[in-house]
């Protein structure tokens, strides 16, 4: 082999090629991470309060869409992405393997579709959510307590 195309055959990756370059935005690195973390069972919602709050009130609005980038945070370069994610987990979950398998989905989504190395999912658990009492219908009505 030459050395031109030792050096041709090193710079062809996923992203780059003798052809041309691929970018890949962070908000797109953001949706697919986003996707992949809430596809983890015992994950509630993503985001902590204030980004909860502000995405309830988005999707109350007609016509809104959901916001798949609430609670990430990600740094892309050429060939590398890393990614911060805020959750709140549901009650009961060992939190330690949630976070194993939102890490293992994120980096396998993300790295599949982008090409992309992911080097690090930090994950930041910022809430459990407890069901109320209040939400279920198995209890029967209550008289008045005043009539």
């Amino acid at each position: 082999m030459s050395q031109t195309t030792t050096a041709v055959a090193s710079k062809n990756t996923a992203l780059a090629s003798t052809q041309g370059t691929t970018s890949i935005a962070d908000a797109v690195v953001s949706k697919i991470a986003g996707i992949a973390a809430r596809e983890v069972t015992g994950v509630h919602a993503l985001g902590g309060g204030a980004a909860r709050a502000v995405g309830a009130l988005r999707e109350r609005i007609p016509g809104a869409t959901t916001n798949h980038s609430q609670g990430i945070s990600v740094e892309v370069g050429e060939k590398q992405a890393a990614v911060d994610i805020t959750l709140t987990a549901e009650y009961g979950v060992a939190i330690a393997d949630l976070a194993a398998g939102v890490r293992r989905n994120v980096i396998t989504s993300v790295e599949r579709m982008t090409g992309l190395d992911v080097t690090e999912v930090n994950i930041d658990v910022a809430d459990v959510f407890i069901p109320s009492e209040d939400d279920g219908d198995d209890e029967p009505a209550k008289a008045p307590r005043v009539q």
